[in-house]
């Protein structure tokens, strides 16, 4: 079973084709915020500042980001949206970077906030099958568009400090959250959540994937990553999250971040901070590491 994973890191972008891991000459050196996979193409967020394009191998350039670094980006049917520091969105369009002024008009925003006291940012985004947006906010909870932007509306409680909104990838209804208050999972199109924390030993969640059938999140005590690990649960089955062992260590040196895990179909990888990345081919049963070694996985692709 082969799958191009792309990782990137505080030092460049790495491309595993098959059993080859090579790094990506045109951004080499450079820090990787955020990576997003659209069919045959991708995108990138270099240090916060430029979002780069990629069609079939070859990656350019295509734009400056000013003002508030971008923090993620996404792809939708109108172009790519990215995220930035202090709550900010930007579409790229014909005309270049342009700003979603509907966000800055979304209720509740005025109680958006960070608890060291700096503004909120955009943390993830995700888009439904049939077009919905989910906007992660940290610390803002979730708000969601319905209109491909023109309109947003906050759905979860911004206390349960989500880190990261995943909609599934075949069922519109279903959006999913890591949050620090556990598992967030939504079977309305975000109008409703349940968290869920049984069979974890601890409820600080950062990342979420969805393989198959199957959930799989990183839980630990807490924003420093003490006592970190990989669990899954079935999403349908009602049973708890169990811990993800086979081929992992005992514990992981730190938080899985939003970000650095993914799934496409029985694949699933993640990336460390201490540069090591992991496969499981059976939905998070069985793990094997595919490469040590890097600078810190700051994000991964996987198509």
């Amino acid at each position: 079973m082969t799958s191009r994973i792309r990782v990137g890191t505080g030092g460049g972008l790495w491309e595993l084709d098959g059993d080859q891991m090579s790094p990506v000459e045109a951004l080499t050196g450079k820090s990787l915020t955020a990576l997003a996979v659209d069919g045959v193409r991708a995108w990138a967020i270099v240090d916060g500042r430029t979002l780069w394009e990629c069609v079939g191998s070859t990656w350019n350039e295509r734009a400056t980001i000013e003002g508030s670094a971008a923090t993620c980006v996404a792809p939708t049917p109108t172009g790519p949206l990215i995220g930035t520091e202090q709550a900010h969105l930007l579409r790229l369009t014909a005309d270049g970077l342009t700003p979603v002024e509907s966000f800055e008009a979304i209720d509740g925003r005025d109680a958006w906030y960070t608890p060291w006291g700096d503004p909120a940012d955009v943390r993830s985004i995700a888009v439904a099958v049939d077009g919905t947006l989910h906007v992660n906010v940290h610390v803002g909870g979730v708000a969601c568009s319905r209109d491909a932007g023109r309109s947003w509306a906050p759905t979860v409680d911004i206390e349960s400090d989500v880190h990261q909104v995943l909609a599934h990838p075949s069922r519109a209804d279903i959006v999913l959250a890591a949050a620090a208050a556990g598992f967030g999972v939504s079977r309305d199109g975000g109008g409703s959540w349940q968290f869920i924390t049984a069979g974890l030993h601890a409820h600080y969640l950062r990342a979420v994937t969805v393989s198959g059938d199957t959930i799989l999140i990183s839980a630990s005590t807490g924003p420093g990553g003490r006592r970190a690990a990989l669990y899954r649960m079935r999403l349908d089955g009602g049973a708890p999250f169990e811990r993800c062992r086979d081929g992992l260590p005992s514990w992981l040196g730190d938080n899985v971040d939003t970000g650095c895990l993914v799934a496409a179909g029985p694949v699933v990888v993640f990336g460390t901070e201490d540069g090591r990345v992991f496969r499981s081919l059976d939905a998070g049963e069985r793990w094997e590491i595919l490469v040590k070694g890097l600078p810190p996985v700051t994000c991964v692709t996987l198509c």
